[in-house]
């Protein structure tokens, strides 16, 4: 939610306008490029923070750099595996939590 000259904008509502109901194909591909596009920022970040560049973190993965260049930009997302190797080459942990 927000608040725009003292009123409060329902955030789900404005994605319902913009991008349809849940569960409606429009909804569904906006909901896969939001999830894509945090994925890579938080990649991205962490890489930074690593102090690593593109082509390092590839070396330590087995790829190359456009590779991990397109899963930063949120062109590409990586398999469940890439995802770990990624993870752990940037001295990392995945924790689940159950959801709230």
């Amino acid at each position: 939610m927000e608040t725009n000259n003292h009123q409060i904008i329902d955030y789900s509502a404005v994605l319902e306008k913009k991008f349809g109901k849940p569960g409606t194909e429009e909804r569904a591909k906006f909901d896969e490029e939001a999830y894509a596009f945090y994925t890579s920022q938080i990649l991205l970040d962490a890489r930074k923070n690593a102090r690593l560049t593109q082509e390092e973190l590839a070396k330590r993965i087995g790829t190359n750099k456009s590779y991990i260049s397109r899963i930063e930009k949120g062109i590409t997302i990586p398999s469940v595996a890439t995802f770990y190797r990624i993870v752990n080459a940037l001295g990392l942990t995945v924790e689940l939590t159950p959801a709230i």
